[in-house]
């Protein structure tokens, strides 16, 4: 969880403002699939909905810096429908049942 944390982290950084919010999710959404790929598999559903929730926190304190606004503004203004509609992967419901890594 550390380590995909770090890199949403570094993904929406303060010195991503002048990019466009189509190039930090593409970016971001590189590094979330590959991310869930590996951790899919057994029951990742609860972890998964964290890092949801964080990458859409993260993604709502940068959209603030971009416009000038305080605070995450996640509630009213960058809200579900805002984050829908930026494309970013989303871990939930990606979870494959069964044994995690075996060979068969």
């Amino acid at each position: 969880m550390t380590a995909i944390r770090a890199k949403i982290r570094d993904g929406t950084d303060r010195r991503f403002v002048g990019w466009e919010m189509a190039e930090v999710v593409a970016n971001l959404n590189r590094v979330l699939r590959g991310w869930g790929n590996y951790f899919r598999y057994g029951n990742p559903t609860r972890k998964f909905a964290v890092i949801d929730a964080y990458v859409h926190e993260r993604l709502a304190i940068l959209a603030s810096g971009k416009h000038g606004l305080k605070g995450r503004n996640w509630g009213r203004r960058f809200n579900g429908d805002w984050f829908r509609s930026l494309k970013v992967y989303r871990l939930t419901g990606t979870v494959r049942w069964g044994t995690a890594h075996a060979w068969r």
